[in-house]
């Protein structure tokens, strides 16, 4: 993989920065970028009016939509129409997320990660308001993409800081929460609340105790659960039985992946 992304800011094809950066971070992905998925080595760009991904691959289908800027990315990431974003994470062809950040001086990718789509639920877009009446799209709502809502896990590296992860590890790390695709949007949301708490444990191993710690913070996000406890023991277990983490007896657990 060659993280130069071979750009050309002497052309005069484009009439922003904005179109510059878009062709040379899509043109880099079409070059360089391996499906996460099934780890066949070619994306395919999708067309221009594709209604949501940009690159798929021809062997598994999946897509996946591209977000590119300068630098790395912050707590959010603004992303398109809101109600658009809402109905297409209950369809199959939802796209992960793929986070590009390049540098400008070096003129290569310096971070790349991905977000693959079983993790995207309703509680991690948060709608933006209508824009204004005067503007040229008045009434207009948008929407952001809260990564911080994201587990780690949910996060998957294939560049960090200008180095490339083995691909390999990537292809590793991204079928070990590969099980949430088969859960359904509610039971998600409570597994990907519980896998946060589990990472935010500074041990490796831990007791159920310390995931009730989170207990208020997860009220506050279910105020209709009377049953905060027994949902968190429920969730353990489910994340015990698709091996994320090892139960170890008598109310111990161990992080199978702290990676």
């Amino acid at each position: 993989m060659i993280l130069r992304l071979g750009f050309d800011e002497t052309s005069s094809v484009f009439e922003s920065r904005a179109q510059y950066a878009r062709v040379w971070t899509e043109g880099w992905v079409a070059r360089e970028l391996y499906c996460l998925n099934c780890g066949a080595s070619r994306l395919s760009k999708l067309p221009n009016n594709h209604p949501v991904g940009d690159f798929s691959c021809s062997d598994c289908n999946e897509e996946y939509e591209i977000k590119s800027r300068a630098g790395k990315f912050g707590a959010t990431v603004v992303d398109g129409a809101y109600s658009s974003m809402i109905t297409r994470l209950a369809a199959s062809n939802n796209p992960s997320l793929v986070l590009l950040g390049y540098d400008k001086l070096k003129k290569c990718v310096s971070n790349l990660a991905v977000v693959p789509k079983h993790f995207f639920i309703a509680d991690i877009v948060k709608k933006r308001p209508p824009l204004a009446s005067t503007a040229r799209r008045a009434g207009w709502v948008g929407c952001n993409i809260l990564l911080d809502r994201i587990p780690e896990a949910g996060k998957i590296a294939v560049i960090r800081n200008g180095e490339l992860v083995p691909k390999e590890l990537v292809l590793q790390r991204w079928k070990r929460t590969c099980f949430l695709r088969n859960q359904r949007p509610a039971t998600r949301g409570w597994l990907l609340e519980i896998m946060k708490s589990v990472e935010s444990i500074g041990n490796a191993e831990f007791e159920i105790a310390d995931v009730y710690r989170f207990e208020e913070h997860l009220r506050r996000l279910y105020p209709g659960n009377n049953y905060i406890r027994e949902k968190i023991r429920q969730q353990l277990q489910a994340l015990r039985d698709a091996g994320f983490i090892e139960f170890l007896g008598k109310g111990r657990y161990r992080k199978k992946h702290t990676s």
